[in-house]
């Protein structure tokens, strides 16, 4: 069964905090939701479908349904990290499609800025997860392991920190526009190389902020969406991969975006030079130089040069990306950055982005989420959506 056309996210909502000592998660996420609803022009009353991962306390969907006062007919908690929210759009109009449900709240929230988490940290062992014997003796840390993926592209394929700088350059520059990004000075390719060394060959400005906050998206069905006073937003496709390590075969050079993105055009039927704009998870510099590769924007091996030179730059380049700021300098809630991606698409489609980076003619556009570590195990999800 295809999603193509069958549902239609109707609302989207950033949440504003990116410092929140004084909230709960739970409250977060309740004042996304609100956000989402609101902009849509529903209520909770209207809700039938609840979509939640690994971010929301307690028992995610028992927990949240119940504190937000829902009643549902279908829930999904599919945990793929980052990525998840990503799916979940998916999903929501997979259960859309079979009935299941007619209108869907996705949430997402976290504290990891109050809480004082950072990618620095050795990750913490969970008890029977099946990696946890094998790789937790040495100490894996988040921004080594996207370090590492890092390194063997420029083994590989002579990429260069210069190149990777672009990226965050490009973030900066839309970022300036963004009142509540925490990074808003515009940054040069120097600036980012001559940052301190965190985890080579990846620099400070190389990493994504930590913050506060959430999101929230709303999706509905063909014929809600047609009553509401919103531009529509239709779903043409989506796609989703786990890639492991592969019993040993590791090959650290390429992602789940090279099953996930080709499944998703194919569903959209249209290609990635169709693509006006693009929201690309960017955890890390090297996240989004990978992710265009396996995304079909360029080859492999030549996502470098592609971003190289401002090509990722609203009303320079010619494939604007992130234009919010994205997670290198807007935020990065729960340490889960995907539904921010699926929010600025939409902006971007609605015509809602800043004026200043705002696409022209955006009607295409493509969210794509990488929930876990490039280094060894993560889920890949994409999504194409389109303005109708």
């Amino acid at each position: 069964m295809s999603i193509k056309g069958k549902a239609y996210i109707v609302g989207a909502y950033e949440h504003p905090t990116r410092k929140a000592p004084d909230k709960s998660v739970a409250q977060l996420h309740a004042e996304s939701a609100r956000g989402a609803l609101e902009d849509a022009g529903l209520t909770l009353q209207d809700v039938d479908g609840y979509f939640c991962a690994g971010d929301a306390p307690g028992m995610g969907p028992v927990s949240m349904v119940d504190y937000l006062g829902l009643k549902v007919r279908h829930v999904d908690s599919t945990d793929m990290g980052g990525s998840s929210y990503i799916a979940h759009v998916a999903h929501a109009a997979e259960a859309i499609a079979a009935g299941k449900c007619n209108v869907a709240l996705i949430t997402l929230a976290g504290r990891p800025r109050s809480e004082g988490h950072s990618g620095t940290a050795p990750r913490v062992v969970v008890p029977n997860v099946p990696d946890a014997p094998f790789e937790a003796p040495f100490n894996p840390v988040t921004v080594n392991m996207y370090a590492m993926a890092a390194m063997r592209h420029m083994h590989e394929f002579g990429t260069t920190s210069e190149q990777l700088a672009w990226v965050k350059v490009a973030a900066s520059h839309h970022a300036q526009y963004n009142e509540h990004a925490m990074l808003r000075d515009v940054v040069t390719v120097e600036d980012v190389v001559n940052s301190p060394l965190i985890s080579d060959p990846l620099h400070r400005l190389d990493c994504c902020v930590v913050s506060d906050g959430g999101g929230a998206l709303v999706v509905a069905r063909p014929e809600i969406a047609a009553r509401l006073n919103r531009p529509k937003v239709k779903i043409l496709g989506g796609g989703e991969h786990i890639k492991g390590v592969l019993g040993g075969e590791v090959d650290l050079t390429w992602s789940g975006a090279r099953f996930s993105g080709p499944a998703a055009f194919q569903e959209a039927g249209i290609t990635p030079q169709d693509i006006k704009y693009a929201s690309i998870y960017d955890s890390f510099t090297i996240t989004v130089v990978m992710q265009l590769e396996d995304l079909g924007f360029c080859a492999k091996g030549e996502g470098g040069r592609f971003v190289a030179d401002g090509n990722l730059i609203s009303g320079v380049g010619k494939l604007p990306f992130n234009t919010d700021g994205g997670g290198l300098c807007n935020n990065h809630p729960a340490n889960r950055g995907g539904i921010t991606k699926v929010i600025e698409a939409v902006r971007q489609l609605r015509g809602e982005a800043h004026p200043k980076v705002q696409v022209a003619n955006c009607d295409l556009a493509l969210a794509h989420g990488t929930g876990g570590l490039l280094g060894s195990r993560h889920g890949s999800a994409t999504l194409i959506l389109e303005r109708e």
